[in-house]
């Protein structure tokens, strides 16, 4: 008696696309980042940028151990020293190490820079994204007063703004926020204007999304790499309007350490005593152009032509 054949085997059921969606898009994002870093460290410039700038937040970090003296403290009795063992960048006129207070100053330019950009990046996004979306009187509105901010020089509106606020490192801060977001929102609302005719854009809109759903959740993301990169390159212009203000009087307020306030006070030595400007010029120049390396780095990533 021949046996029954056995029913054929049911097939495999294939993986639910909504369980391998999450996996996918994790392993195209860590092969992304691994692409950008490969990018990055095989590029000597971007890699110098990168390295000084993380140097810069360590020397930051670790201040009071790096630093060999007391930034505050005076010695009339070493004023004017040239560099030496006892004090490798000199003292300036009061007997204050150079060194020690380039290194507080470092934390100065940090806390400025961070500031600003936490201030600038969110306010340029939000301005450039609903501008370019809703189009009609909003972008007139909003680009008009874009146009207004960005007809002026940042270190003369950021000097017109201190001297209505205050000279002090907080109102600097606020001073130099207000003369940086326009070029950021001018950026957004480039790529906002792009991606609003996009198909994925009118999908979500069939679905009955919501403008500011579709801000947030699809346009804004996707202007992140750009205005990331804006940002960066903002940092040295933040810098040196920073440095500026410090060399009028208008920022950081004596006796703290600031790079800017440091040349200001040098300067009626500096044919004697050429440390007492050469050494924060040095440390404004260097730092400068490490967010300048970096930033374009970041934008050869982010390019998506290369």
């Amino acid at each position: 008696m021949t046996a029954a054949p056995k029913p054929d085997a049911a097939p495999a059921t294939p993986p639910s696309p909504r369980a391998a969606g999450p996996a996918t898009a994790g392993s195209a994002l860590r092969e992304s980042l691994r692409r950008a870093l490969r990018h990055l460290l095989l590029n000597p410039m971007t890699l110098a940028g990168l390295i000084v700038i993380l140097l810069l937040i360590a020397v930051a970090c670790f201040a009071p151990w790096i630093a060999t003296h007391d930034p505050l403290r005076q010695d009339l009795a070493a004023t004017l020293q040239a560099p030496g063992a006892a004090h490798w960048f000199g003292t300036d006129e009061y007997g204050r190490d150079t060194f020690s207070r380039l290194v507080y100053g470092a934390r100065t330019t940090l806390y400025i820079v961070g500031l600003v950009t936490i201030v600038v990046g969110p306010v340029g996004l939000a301005v450039g994204a609903t501008s370019g979306y809703f189009g009609g009187w909003v972008d007139t509105l909003f680009m008009r007063i874009t146009d207004i901010f960005i007809s002026f020089p940042s270190l003369v509106l950021a000097l017109a703004f201190v001297a209505a606020l205050g000279p002090g490192l907080e109102h600097a801060v606020i001073a130099i926020a207000l003369t940086a977001w326009p070029p950021i929102a001018r950026l957004a609302r480039a790529e906002t204007r792009t991606l609003r005719k996009a198909d994925f854009v009118a999908a979500v809109q069939l679905q009955g999304a919501s403008p500011l759903r579709i801000l947030v959740r699809h346009i804004a993301p996707l202007c992140l790499s750009s205005v990331l990169v804006r940002l960066t390159m903002n940092m040295a212009g933040i810098i040196l309007t920073a440095a500026g203000l410090g060399f009028l009087g208008l920022g950081a307020q004596p006796p703290s350490a600031e790079w800017g306030a440091m040349i200001s006070a040098g300067r009626r030595y500096m044919m004697e005593c050429w440390w007492l400007v050469a050494m924060p010029g040095a440390a404004i120049m260097v730092v400068s152009l490490a967010f300048n390396l970096l930033g374009d780095g970041l934008r050869d990533v982010f390019d998506p032509r290369s």
